[in-house]
């Protein structure tokens, strides 16, 4: 009996799946240069297509607050339960929150 892989992408063939007119599509420019400031609120929503700096499926759909720069990569901030959580992720994985 071999051990099954529990890997990263566990478990993500719904989660991490575009839809059927998005497929193919590669994200606007203007999702990938958008500047968030530190303190702005953030949802987390993964592009599946791109693979760099891929939030884990645990945060989806969550909401963040930036609380900095990486290179290119944001710091968002989030609880998960009572514990606080750092993710590091490219803006491709974020939309603002409306207030």
């Amino acid at each position: 009996m071999v051990k099954t892989s529990h890997g990263y992408r566990h478990r993500t063939r719904k989660l991490l799946k575009k839809r059927v007119r998005e497929r193919g599509a590669i994200p606007p420019l203007s999702q990938v240069l958008r500047e968030y400031n530190v303190g702005d609120k953030v949802y987390i929503i993964p592009n599946p297509a791109i693979h760099d700096a891929l939030p884990h499926r645990r945060y989806i759909g969550r909401v963040g607050i930036v609380a900095g720069r990486r290179g290119r990569a944001y710091l968002v901030e989030l609880y998960l339960g009572d514990k606080k959580k750092t993710v590091v992720t490219y803006p491709e994985h974020l939309r603002p929150a409306s207030a």
